[in-house]
């Protein structure tokens, strides 16, 4: 029986919204009483959590608990903080149902829940349930109610009881102890597709560019290849992933974080491979690196731990372009409105393709370039300096021969130089292990100027070599900064604690690259016979 409701029925249940890629708890307070019937929305709600009043009342009549005429009044608080999920319906309607004593207030002590209510009842996924649960573990609450299809993510936070529902008839049976919901047990990984995933010993000749690709992977270098079209360089690009070192598991939870927070996560449980991400140059400024109303991520956060690879760099539109010059140098973006900022992750391998030239054969061999001088240097103003600046690595990749096409298979593949690039990996962890503070580097590329005084230090010839190089090449402080960061990364591979000389002059070749796509020198060379057998 229904309690007499003049004196009104006070209810509060938890729930969250999300802020980029992190969650906030949310007090949902629901007040039914007496008075002239209506519902009521306080505390800042969207256009979505503001139509919830329709789903929950037609979703609450189809599962049997029609509303009698009362006036309700739900309360979101923080009220300062903009609410924008429909993630609320669920706990709005335990919270109504609450306060007309269908189920116990006692049930809903130390409960967070969250979903959407579908008209027949049924209750629907909702974005950013894994950052929802480690909120829950956090605020040490009892039990965390989720849909049946974001149970696998929230089974990932451990310590927390977390409980998964397909309809509200089922919540409610739950509460009222006549029924258990499930608990969701962790799913194994879904297999891989059966398809091979790109491989290095795909690619025929480029040996300088694989190369290039081994250096970039070991330190997690951004990259720049220059070269005609058809050259290989998307191809090249598309098998960087598969050189990269296994995520680790927080790595592994901080991706899968961003892509439940942006609705991608879909099946998957868990992203345990390296997002490689490659966007159409048509892309705005918001989709490469996030924003919109409410700030989303963008595709330069959905790589984080991963490749960010823009073909056709050139084509981009410049203050697209821009954005990235910020987030390349800190790891992450943030994203500022009137009334709030949100910081996204960013850590990730930039990697641009382009041609030398408009017409794009710009010191090709086998074909004259059309352009002319001011043409060329439009073309090549698309790419500022200081963003060519914080690109680590550029190479020229030049177009083949048909010999070198038609040549034998090459031996070595992707998983043979994984294991160098891990081993090289393995040596940075141990070296920054003893690094204390949030900006300790993870990789080479991270490092910042006290960590290049510690662990680059060069002797009296690689000093000399750095400034004939500086001098020839015009290189900036960052710029210097960078060589050292590879050249690193080059005696690592080499499992050398020292940076020698041929480490340098290897890096230096990175940087010895004019725009038409050309080497100033023998320097990109230099490596030749330096590399290990497979």
């Amino acid at each position: 029986m229904v309690r007499a409701l003049d004196a009104g029925m006070h209810v509060k249940i938890y729930s969250a919204d999300l802020v980029g890629v992190d969650a906030y708890k949310v007090e949902v307070e629901v007040d039914v009483g007496g008075g002239l019937p209506g519902y009521h929305l306080v505390g800042l709600a969207a256009t979505a959590v503001a139509e919830g009043r329709v789903r929950i009342r037609t979703a609450l009549a189809n599962t049997g608990l029609a509303l009698p005429a009362r006036k309700i009044t739900v309360n979101l608080a923080p009220a300062e903080m903009r609410k924008d999920t429909t993630a609320f319906d669920l706990p709005v309607a335990l919270g109504i149902l609450a306060g007309l004593d269908l189920i116990p207030q006692s049930a809903l002590d130390g409960v967070m829940a969250v979903g959407e209510l579908a008209l027949d009842g049924s209750i629907r996924p909702v974005r950013g349930v894994l950052s929802v649960a480690m909120l829950a573990r956090e605020e040490g609450l009892g039990r965390l109610i989720v849909p049946n299809e974001n149970a696998q993510e929230a089974a990932l936070v451990s310590g927390l009881d977390v409980r998964r529902c397909t309809n509200l008839a089922q919540v409610v049976a739950d509460l009222r102890g006549e029924a258990d919901m499930p608990v969701p047990v962790l799913a194994s990984a879904a297999a891989e597709p059966d398809r091979r995933a790109p491989d290095l010993v795909d690619v025929r000749g480029q040996e300088a560019a694989k190369r290039a690709l081994e250096v970039a992977a070991a330190g997690g270098h951004n990259l720049l290849m220059i070269g005609p079209p058809g050259s290989g360089k998307s191809m090249l690009a598309r098998r960087l992933a598969s050189l990269l070192p296994p995520m680790t598991t927080q790595e592994s939870l901080e991706c899968t974080r961003i892509y439940s927070v942006a609705g991608l996560l879909g099946a998957r449980r868990l992203i345990d491979r390296r997002p490689f991400r490659a966007p159409h140059h048509s892309v705005s400024m918001a989709g490469l690196v996030g924003g919109g109303p409410g700030p989303k991520p963008g595709e330069l956060t959905l790589a984080h731990n991963g490749v960010l690879f823009l073909d056709e760099v050139l084509e981009f539109q410049r203050g697209t372009l821009e954005s990235l010059r910020q987030p390349l140098e800190d790891g992450s973006i943030t994203i500022t409105r009137a009334k709030a900022s949100v910081t996204f992750p960013a850590r990730v391998m930039l990697v641009g393709a382009m041609n030398p030239c408009p017409c794009g054969h710009l010191g090709d061999p086998y074909r004259a370039c059309v352009c002319s001088a001011a043409q060329v240097a439009r073309y090549r103003s698309r790419l500022s300096g200081p963003l060519v600046d914080r690109v680590d690595i550029q190479i020229d990749v030049p177009r083949l021969s048909y010999d070198e096409l038609a040549g034998e298979r090459p031996d070595e593949t992707s998983a043979q130089v994984r294991d160098r690039v891990a081993e090289a990996r393995l040596r940075q962890v141990e070296r920054f292990s003893g690094v204390v503070g949030p900006s300790r580097p993870l990789s080479n590329a991270q490092m910042g100027v006290a960590d290049l005084e510690e662990f680059c230090r060069v002797g009296p010839k690689g000093h000399e070599l750095l400034k004939q190089a500086s001098s020839r090449l015009g290189l900036s402080a960052r710029a210097v900064h960078r060589v050292l960061k590879v050249a690193r990364t080059i005696a690592d591979l080499d499992s050398d604690d020292r940076i020698g000389v041929a480490h340098l002059a290897e890096a230096i070749s990175y940087r010895s690259l004019d725009w038409g796509g050309q080497s100033t020198g023998d320097e990109q060379r230099i490596w030749t016979g330096r590399r290990r057998a497979s």
